[in-house]
């Protein structure tokens, strides 16, 4: 059988992946890079040793000594598709990749991280008929917090971005709250369930210019909470529904300036239930599946697949 492979090397998952695309099976092996307690993230340097260290075992349990036939090989090579988008971590899987392509003399496909969490979604959610049309895509994570237009061109993605945060991202307030809390980073899981712990009716105010959003106001927020002593879940709770709520104004703004398009919920961020359950009942979101919202290599060893198939057309 003829796979593709997928590499991705972000902050914080390094992680592999095989993809088959006659039966559309995903393989897949990731871990989290170890984050000191009590603080809020590493030093690109840092993440850059560690993924060295995590990505020859990660490709040794993914293929497990079974004779892989690999037919071309995709990575990750920065995080968005915009001028000047850049981040070291990201050379660790591009250096990997490259020399993998010319010993085994196949092509390399190089894609942008923010690429590789939508196609993930899309696969995820059985939504991959979306690789030639029009809908709208939010990436939400501790990197990145935006709200996207996405043309799918079969093996990519025209991408421009209509919306935005003005300050913290999603993941960011979400980081800082839980471990103000007391929480180990990344704390999206630790902080939900906390969440889920309060009954209290909360009402909360996101602010929004336009399609853009502001989100350094619930950090506050839940700091001066914490100083009045209130009930960490209330806290939790406060925090994530202000998220919640922001991603719902965000959505039902772009439904009515620029019509109605299927709409498609990636990164971390996402993966809550919370915002999951919300956005899905009132919206008809598609959310991707928890392993396929947070970094992976799947959405990458996927586009590979399509961008390696299409040059075959192309070549008969």
């Amino acid at each position: 059988m003829s796979w593709f492979l997928g590499f991705d090397t972000s902050n914080y998952t390094t992680s592999v992946a095989l993809y088959h695309d006659k039966t559309k099976e995903v393989r897949m092996q990731k871990q989290l890079l170890p984050v000191k307690e009590n603080t809020c993230g590493l030093r690109q340097s840092d993440a850059v040793f560690l993924h060295v260290k995590q990505l020859e075992q990660l490709t040794a349990q993914l293929i497990q000594g079974d004779k892989i036939s690999v037919k071309a090989i995709g990575v990750s090579a920065y995080p968005r598709t915009v001028e000047g988008s850049y981040m070291p971590c990201f050379l660790v899987g591009k250096m990997v990749a490259g020399v993998l392509s010319q010993v085994m003399q196949i092509p390399q496909y190089s894609f942008s991280h923010q690429e590789g969490h939508i196609a993930a979604a899309l696969y995820s959610t059985n939504s991959l008929d979306l690789m030639n049309r029009s809908f709208y895509a939010f990436h939400v994570s501790g990197g990145t917090t935006e709200l996207l237009k996405v043309t799918g061109h079969q093996t990519n993605f025209e991408i421009e971005l209509l919306g935005k945060t003005l300050d913290l991202n999603a993941g960011q307030a979400i980081d800082r709250v839980g471990v103000m809390l007391g929480l180990s980073f990344p704390c999206g899981k630790q902080l939900e369930q906390l969440a889920l712990k309060c009954e209290e009716s909360i009402v909360v105010s996101p602010t929004l210019k336009g399609l853009d959003c502001c989100l350094s106001g619930v950090e506050n927020q839940c700091k001066t909470l914490y100083g009045q002593g209130k009930d960490p879940a209330y806290i939790a709770k406060y925090c994530l529904l202000t998220v919640q709520k922001t991603i719902e104004r965000m959505t039902e703004r772009v439904l009515q300036l620029h019509g109605k398009k299927p709409l498609i919920y990636a990164g971390g961020v996402m993966s809550n239930s919370m915002i999951k359950c919300a956005i899905e009942k009132q919206y008809n979101g598609r959310f991707a599946q928890p392993e396929y919202s947070t970094d992976n290599s799947a959405g990458i060893a996927i586009l590979a697949s399509l961008a390696a198939n299409q040059q075959n057309k192309g070549n008969h």
